[in-house]
């Protein structure tokens, strides 16, 4: 009989993937300030060059420019606080992850304006990663089991409510699609991106565990006697277990 136990995180490792996603989360924030900055200084020739403008073949790569272009900067301001909330809290448990994430939410988001968007249209933004992000974390700590990252996602959603209101279709000015196309495309990545590793690790729980075995009935495992002799001796599945984890030396 084998025993798989489920080693503890380690805490080294987790501080050094929140510090790595740290970083990362202020470059990308970075990159998206300074991309403003020139836009800005372009008369936001950026927005209409490289926004995306749905059912135009030859605009569809568009769809990754997007999130880095913004069309003043009270929009870029609204987006930077909850883009790095929910950046960091999607990046903290893995940034390789997080990395194919955001290409993946950014794919589904521009996808979703490229296909059903009016075609006199140009959207930007990054709050379709906003809300591919939310939706990854909320769903990742149902999947894994990590019922913290479930609670900090809606706790933060509740801190910026505000983005979800966005989210209603005949808001003014706001690409209702690029939201729902980034939400599904973070629910999609958090069943994607699902630690496996964890859930293979975890003991599958054995069945009439803590009972005891009825009377006459043999397990057929052959244990030693007291005297000295072999024989079959019904054998309760925790004395099984603590049996093996006393061979093990645990």
């Amino acid at each position: 009989m084998a025993i798989e136990q489920r080693s503890d995180p380690d805490p080294a490792r987790i501080l050094a993937e929140a510090r790595r996603a740290f970083f990362v989360m202020f470059a990308f924030l970075c990159a998206v300030w300074a991309v403003q900055l020139v836009n800005w200084l372009g008369d936001y020739a950026l927005t209409l060059d490289f926004g995306i403008r749905s059912h135009r073949a030859e605009r569809l790569p568009d769809v990754l420019a997007a999130p880095f272009l913004h069309v003043n900067w009270q929009h870029v301001e609204s987006n930077s606080g909850p883009l790095f909330v929910f950046g960091f809290l999607a990046a903290y448990r893995g940034v390789r992850k997080f990395l194919g994430l955001t290409l993946l939410v950014a794919l589904t988001s521009g996808a979703t304006v490229w296909l059903f968007e009016r075609e006199q249209v140009v959207t930007v933004g990054a709050s379709g990663l906003v809300f591919g992000y939310f939706g990854y974390v909320v769903l990742r700590g149902l999947i894994d089991r990590n019922l913290i990252d479930s609670l900090v996602g809606l706790v933060m959603a509740a801190s910026f409510a505000y983005i979800l209101t966005t989210a209603v279709p005949g808001t003014p000015g706001v690409s209702w699609l690029g939201h729902l196309g980034g939400l599904v495309g973070g629910l999609l990545g958090a069943w994607l991106l699902r630690d496996r590793a964890a859930r293979a690790a975890r003991p599958a729980r054995t069945a009439g565990a803590g009972r005891g075995v009825p009377e006459g009935r043999a397990d057929g495992a052959a244990v030693p006697a007291q005297g000295g002799t072999a024989g079959h001796l019904p054998e309760s599945p925790r004395a099984a277990l603590l049996k093996e984890l006393d061979d093990l030396g645990l």
